[in-house]
């Protein structure tokens, strides 16, 4: 079995580095950035240390993988850096894997925050064993709207400051609806809010415990078509699946063939459970808005697609959709190698 260290937590007042492993917003958005570097500065008492890659625009990452791997494993090897902040998503970051050096991130675990297109990384960092975080983006969950949620501070400063996250409790409400980043007004005002209905379970009825393996469904595809770092389904026996999906609103009909062709590989069959972020149902852009009952229609067909599907390939498993991690908001940074119980019937969640 494959063994796992959960690095260090941080402490307030420590210096965390800042990067761009994936994407970037250009330059003229700067207010963004600019403005979760101070929220890490006031609500966590942290201090960022911008790597060369935090500020450099997207056109320039793309064409320098070897620079975001090696601001990575720069940032892992300081010993005075207690975690590694990625400032957003993006859809390459496949291209910076074989620039990293496995052994030296295996000598310098340290926690990593970072989602979407991070998990490539995230995946890479669990075949070394080291525990990173699903969530926690300097240009999102810091930076958006005139504050914070009350929940992702919670539950950021859980995944920074604790050995483990503890119980992992439903948001009240949440919000798919993209920040207008080109007008630096928006961030005084919070985006559209919506009440939620709280997580949906379904599948088997037995607790069970396992380490969590998974991000965006978007990324993992690309692993399983470039295969080179995929874990056999053997290595993935009685772990916890999670997966999202992005503001690219994949077809409903798209995830259930996704999900059969995992299915007919013999993976989900090996996951003991399965927790599904709740699909965001709008573009992230301030015009790829839809009315309300659309999204839930969009958000429906989702869930009945993953249970479908689940039913079929994994009747025993339990699921538990619209988990609070993804391309909504508010989060909980979910730690892929860290494990997770899961109670259906409590219908509680805890991040062990």
């Amino acid at each position: 079995m494959q063994e796992f260290v959960t690095p260090p937590p941080v402490e307030r007042g420590d210096s965390v580095a800042v990067v761009a492993p994936a994407s970037n917003v250009p330059s003229e958005l700067s207010h963004v950035y600019e403005l979760g570097l101070e929220r890490i500065r006031e609500q966590f008492d942290l201090e960022p240390v911008e790597y060369p890659t935090a500020t450099k625009d997207p056109e320039w990452l793309a064409e320098h993988p070897e620079a975001r791997a090696q601001d990575v494993m720069d940032a892992f090897a300081d010993p005075d850096i207690s975690a590694v902040i990625a400032n957003i998503g993006g859809n390459d970051q496949l291209k910076v894997l074989p620039h990293l050096d496995p052994e030296l991130l295996r000598e310098n675990p340290t926690r990593f925050y970072g989602w979407s297109d991070n998990t490539n990384l995230a995946c890479y960092l669990w075949n070394q064993g080291i525990v990173s975080y699903y969530g926690g983006s300097t240009l999102l969950e810091y930076a958006m709207d005139a504050e914070m949620f009350d929940y992702s501070v919670e539950y950021i400063g859980r995944a920074l400051f604790e050995e483990r996250i503890g119980e992992w409790e439903a948001a009240d409400c949440f919000t798919d609806q993209a920040g207008d980043w080109e007008d630096p007004r928006s961030l005084d005002y919070h985006r559209d809010i919506e009440p939620s209905d709280g997580r949906t379970w379904v599948g088997g009825e037995e607790r069970c415990e396992g380490r969590i393996w998974g991000g965006c469904f978007e990324v993992l595809d690309q692993w399983f078509v470039h295969d080179e770092w995929l874990p056999e389904p053997e290595a993935l026996e009685g772990c916890v699946f999670a997966m999202e999906t992005s503001e690219e609103l994949p077809h409903p009909g798209m995830v259930k063939g996704w999900l059969q062709a995992l299915g007919e590989a013999g993976y989900l069959e090996a996951f003991d459970g399965v927790l599904v972020g709740r699909p965001t149902a709008r573009n992230h852009t301030p015009a790829g808005d839809t009315p309300a009952h659309e999204r839930e229609t969009f958000r429906d067909q989702h869930r009945q697609v993953v249970e479908s599907v689940l039913a079929e390939y994994n009747p025993d498993a339990p699921v538990v959709l619209d988990c609070e991690f993804g391309h909504t908001y508010p989060t909980c940074p979910l730690p892929i190698g860290g494990e997770v119980r899961i109670e259906p019937e409590t219908e509680t969640l805890t991040l062990l």
